[in-house]
């Protein structure tokens, strides 16, 4: 099931911009996040995601490619990645980087050369319609920006036009099906691309809106997954150790399209994942998330969702939970840092491969600040990291005017050398559950998983191989009769105990018992 390595993988994502700024000029760049190896290598982290790093006009945030080999300069070089790559791995350290399939910047070269009237190699690497006064059947698309006689479909934004993987039906003169030459040219433009980064030494990627590629009536992502299995059997024959993580968030789909790795996602509104930290979108007056204290949450609205996947997918891959990414709210926003424990603990001693965010670690906020590149709602999520209380709290020595966003302004803002000091801190609680889930099998990506109690009112216990664990979130203290001989308790966040079939679980507690 997917390369070994992922059995006791932790991921860390770092929004490059954002994370460590190595040479004073305001941004975030490789050479920070080199230096930072150490500490996310002790926090217990042995696996990286890096948000885009690649050329781009960042009109959003990267995930607008102008030039996939490259890396943008204000990140540094190629060499730059390469030297991360090996210094990581010296560390134990795996690196995915984001690779966006869908479409590219509207400055890309194939872009500018598909967009010339006279035919050429990249002329059908992207969607076209047959005329400027011809649209795209119900699809975005734009038109009067191009010599071309033909308007263009869109992927996302404007300026990210979408390439060319064929129509599963097509139905128009313009719609190409999947096997024509030419969508088959974009899907080998695609492997070209990973091949150079796997070759460099990347270890694989993950996936930037993985089931948006085939276009028209592919609703059930037949094709969409098709595609994906072809650029599986590559890596498998060509890099057996690479692996891929979906922006899918529908595991029976995307781990049966050959990844490795499903994220669990908020999409939807108050799907399961988002009843866990952010159940407060449609009803800020009231915060029904499961990790808030006395909120009266119910884990069954998670396990609904999360069983139903599990069950059906466990044999072909894992689901990813995650703290937090680039395009949700942090977690801090609805929880303080005493539910963050609870959260994460849950969270890290599930099945899977987990993700932590940068500086969802210290409770980092979501700041309200202005929109950068494209980020809207999503950029109080995409704040400097916050190491110490030097100048821009440790992120940068630039000018505060001229650092990427601002660092957040309060008193309190936390900072990884202040939680570093103190042993109740959240980081040192994410760094002691994490240190648990290496040392015992049982809690790693594998092992097997059951829910003993799940009913409202009572602690939601669940089994991890012969490991029994137990949350409670409420104030008061819960207990259940349980078949079960004494168990010491092995890993707390409070306290409980297993004595004579009673299990006992005090107010805000998470607790492991062997």
């Amino acid at each position: 099931m997917g390369a070994k390595w992922l059995k006791d993988a932790v991921f860390y994502e770092i929004y490059p911009q954002s994370f460590c700024d190595s040479n004073g000029d305001g941004i975030g760049d490789i050479q920070g996040i080199i230096s930072k190896l150490d500490y996310i290598k002790d926090l217990g982290c042995n696996a990286l995601w890096i948000n885009p790093c690649f050329d781009s006009p960042f009109k959003d945030a990267g995930y607008d490619v102008r030039d996939y080999k490259k890396v943008a300069t204000r990140y540094g070089t190629n060499e730059d990645l390469y030297q991360l790559f090996e210094t990581a791995h010296e560390k134990g350290i795996h690196v995915l980087l984001d690779l966006v399939p869908g479409h590219t910047s509207e400055e890309h070269q194939w872009f500018r050369e598909s967009q010339k009237e006279e035919r050429n190699e990249y002329s059908d690497r992207y969607i076209w319609t047959d005329f400027w006064l011809h649209g795209a059947a119900g699809m975005p698309y734009i038109g009067g920006e191009s010599e071309r006689n033909a308007c263009y479909v869109l992927n996302f934004f404007k300026c990210q036009p979408a390439l060319n993987y064929g129509f599963l039906h097509p139905n128009q003169s313009w719609q190409f099906s999947m096997n024509h030459p030419e969508p088959l040219k974009t899907r080998e433009a695609m492997k070209d691309v990973m091949r150079f980064w796997l070759s460099h030494g990347c270890d694989g990627f993950r996936v930037d809106m993985a089931n948006s590629l085939v276009k028209g009536d592919d609703e059930k992502k037949t094709g969409t997954s098709l595609i994906w299995r072809d650029v599986r059997r590559m890596l498998d024959l060509e890099f057996p150790d690479a692996v891929m993580v979906s922006e899918w968030s529908d595991p029976k789909l995307a781990l049966r399209a050959g990844f490795d790795m499903d994220f669990y996602l908020n999409y939807g509104g108050v799907n399961g994942y988002c009843t866990l930290m952010r159940d407060y979108y449609y009803d800020e007056k009231h915060n029904a998330s499961y990790f808030k204290k006395d909120s009266g949450g119910n884990i069954n609205r998670f396990l609904g969702q999360y069983l139903d996947w599990y069950e059906d997918t466990k044999s072909l891959g894992y689901i990813s939970l995650l703290t937090c990414n680039h395009d949700t709210t942090r977690p801090r926003y609805g929880l303080d840092p005493s539910e963050l424990k609870l959260a994460f603990a849950f969270i890290f001693t599930m099945p899977g491969v987990p993700f932590l965010y940068y500086g969802d670690e210290i409770g980092m906020r979501f700041l309200n600040v202005p929109t950068k590149e494209g980020g809207y709602t999503r950029t109080g999520s995409r704040t400097p990291m916050q190491w110490s209380r030097e100048k821009n709290l440790g992120f940068s020595t630039a000018a505060q005017e001229e650092i990427y966003l601002p660092v957040d302004p309060a008193e309190d803002a936390p900072t990884v050398a202040e939680q570093a000091a103190d042993a109740d801190s959240l980081l040192n609680t994410v760094k002691a559950v994490l240190a648990l889930r290496h040392q015992e099998e049982d809690l790693q990506a594998d092992a097997e998983f059951s829910v003993v109690c799940s009913e409202p009112g009572k602690p939601f216990v669940y089994r991890r191989g012969k490991l029994l664990l137990a949350v409670n979130p409420n104030g008061e203290e819960v207990s259940i009769d349980l078949n079960e001989e004494n168990r010491s308790v092995i890993f707390s966040i409070g306290s409980g105990s297993l004595k004579d079939g009673k299990l006992s679980v005090g107010p805000q507690t998470f607790l492991v018992l062997r």
